[in-house]
């Protein structure tokens, strides 16, 4: 979806400020000068998103209270509910910047809520670091917005490769969450590159909508069925993507059920059960298999603060704030500018989830895990990495 100034006139509408106060002095002295370094969390935190955004919060809680300063100075992190919609998005971003004068954001899950607040950082000059945002135009002519996750091109491709290559198949069909740009995204670049691989332009045998929210799925998936593929392709919300699953096995859809990393939720596991078993996505981190001794720090520390083993996500929201701590003390300055431009430098910095480089469009060049659901559990299945 691209930026679109009427949202701009929405939030200054909303909000009754403009924009133009965040780049004046007295907001960026206040930045500079003050004892404390804020960093925005901008997360869906209430909504149908809200089981993504939570995970996304715990890894930055974790990492700031692990490192809870730099340059001598507490780092505060300051949280904003983007309440799984892109307006309220904006008007989150706007908050931060212009009413608590953050130094950073880190956000969002759901790439269409980053994409919403991309021309605000921008116009603020105020850097943000999405975690699993990814759809390319989220840092796509964009100098202030960046990320720590691999983009679409490369997950969808890792998943077609997958489909084709690992479980020989030859017709799929493909079921997207037409309302959310992250699902629309994927499913080009899985359909491109299936194509390819099969050398069959008529390798889609069906293509079905839905929108999020929806909960009654039998029609698309009737259609489906009829087509007979040997795959089905499905990237969506993670409650949407257990009840396709749910729903294609009560039909007796059979073939294999694939999709991405919006399914790596404790709630896809809830609500798909034993439907769920077996079904492969694309993810960005396994427990299973630390890279960096930072990845050992993350996982020691937040087994025993929850109980419980990290979703992938969370690895990365760790690794968000950790990037901009990292920016920081290159920059020696809190300056929001500065920041952003040490934070375009950064290379080979061992994070949770690996090792990052963000290259030249402001994204991360990183492996692919895969996992697949087994014994109700997601499970380590294999690593790709970028060609």
């Amino acid at each position: 979806m691209k930026r679109k100034i009427s949202l701009l006139l929405v939030i200054a509408m909303m909000t009754s400020f403009t924009l133009g106060g965040c780049n004046s002095k007295s907001g960026t002295k206040a930045n500079e000068d003050s004892d404390v370094i804020k960093i925005g969390v901008f997360e869906p935190m209430t909504g149908a998103n809200a089981a993504g955004g939570q995970l996304e919060t715990e890894g930055a809680k974790l990492a700031n209270k692990i490192y809870p300063t730099v340059l001598g100075k507490k780092v505060e992190l300051v949280f904003a509910d983007n309440k799984s919609d892109k307006v309220e998005a904006a008007s989150a971003a706007a908050n931060l910047i212009e009413q608590e004068h953050v130094n950073a954001i880190i956000g969002s899950y759901g790439s269409g809520f980053s994409m919403a607040a991309g021309d605000i950082v921008q116009e603020a000059k105020v850097p943000a670091v999405g975690v699993t945002c990814t759809n390319p135009l989220v840092t796509a002519g964009n100098d202030y917005y960046f990320r720590v996750c691999f983009i679409d091109p490369f997950q969808g491709t890792v998943m077609a490769k997958y489909a084709a290559n690992k479980l020989k198949a030859k017709k799929v069909a493909i079921l997207q969450e037409v309302s959310s740009d992250y699902s629309v995204g994927i499913c080009k670049f899985f359909t491109d590159e299936f194509k390819k691989l099969t050398e069959d332009n008529n390798a889609v045998v069906a293509k079905a909508n839905y929108n999020t929210g929806d909960q009654d799925f039998s029609a698309q998936l009737t259609n489906i069925k009829g087509s007979n593929p040997d795959v089905i392709f499905a990237p969506g919300n993670f409650t949407e993507g257990a009840m396709i699953i749910k729903q294609a096995r009560q039909l007796g859809i059979t073939a294999p059920i694939i999709g991405a990393d919006t399914w790596e939720t404790p709630e896809f596991l809830d609500i798909g059960k034993e439907d769920v078993e077996g079904t492969v996505f694309s993810t960005f981190f396994a427990t299973e298999t630390p890279i960096t001794e930072e990845s050992k720090i993350f996982l020691d520390e937040y087994r025993k603060q929850y109980n419980k083993e990290p979703a992938a996500a969370t690895a990365l929201g760790y690794d968000a704030y950790l990037v901009i701590l990292d920016a920081i003390k290159r920059a020696n300055s809190a300056d929001p500018v500065k920041i952003r431009d040490e934070i375009a430098k950064t290379k080979d910095f061992p994070g949770a989830a690996g090792v990052i480089t963000i290259d030249e469009n402001n994204n991360a060049v990183k492996e692919a895990v895969l996992k697949i659901v087994k014994d109700g559990k997601f499970t380590y299945l294999d690593t790709i990495k970028p060609e």
